[in-house]
């Protein structure tokens, strides 16, 4: 708008297949959006928990020598990335962490930005289904395109006998122990 309050341009939204190119298949981005919120669910930035939203995904990282830490995540309407580190680089110490020093700021940011939006849950889009817990594209799933060994044949499973576990002498397990208490 100008000065007075008159719209001077108007533009529109930019939406995939629609005004505007897809830059990656829907297939791609709901497999890769899934391991992204498994992440934050389950892994390296379940902390996002506290949060009780099951539509943020994202991603930890750590720098060699803890010099950066950080946590890049999102939700449907909205990304975000805290970063921790110092303007001329040296370690944050040994032992810290992307999910330790930049995750509670994310959370913190994200829950006053997210307050009153509503989860989104994505559609599973054509070509994409669920065969017990893994997404699989329909046109791969095991047995019909899929490659789970790359010429190495399968293992057979262990058999669930006492043969299944080898016998140790009790002397020699004794012996053993005697070395890690060094007799």
């Amino acid at each position: 708008t100008d000065p007075n309050g008159a719209i001077v341009a108007r533009a529109q939204p930019l939406v995939a297949d629609q005004n505007a190119p897809r830059a990656i298949d829907a297939r791609n981005a709901y497999v890769t959006n899934s391991l992204l919120q498994s992440v934050a669910q389950r892994g390296t930035g379940a902390r996002t928990n506290v949060l009780k939203r099951t539509d943020l995904a994202g991603k930890t990282g750590t720098t060699n020598d803890s010099h950066d830490a950080w946590f890049a995540g999102y939700q449907h309407t909205l990304a975000a990335i805290a970063w921790i580190g110092y303007d001329n680089p040296r370690s944050l110490g040994d032992r810290e962490t992307g999910g330790g020093l930049a995750l509670p700021v994310w959370i913190d940011y994200m829950g006053a930005a997210l307050k009153g939006v509503p989860e989104y849950k994505p559609t599973v889009p054509d070509g994409v289904e669920s065969l017990g817990g893994e997404l699989y594209f329909t046109d791969f799933t095991p047995g019909h395109g899929f490659v789970s060994t790359v010429g190495v044949p399968q293992a057979p499973a262990p058999q669930d006998t006492d043969e299944a576990v080898p016998h140790v002498d009790e002397q020699e397990k004794q012996d053993i122990m005697n070395l890690f208490r060094g007799h």
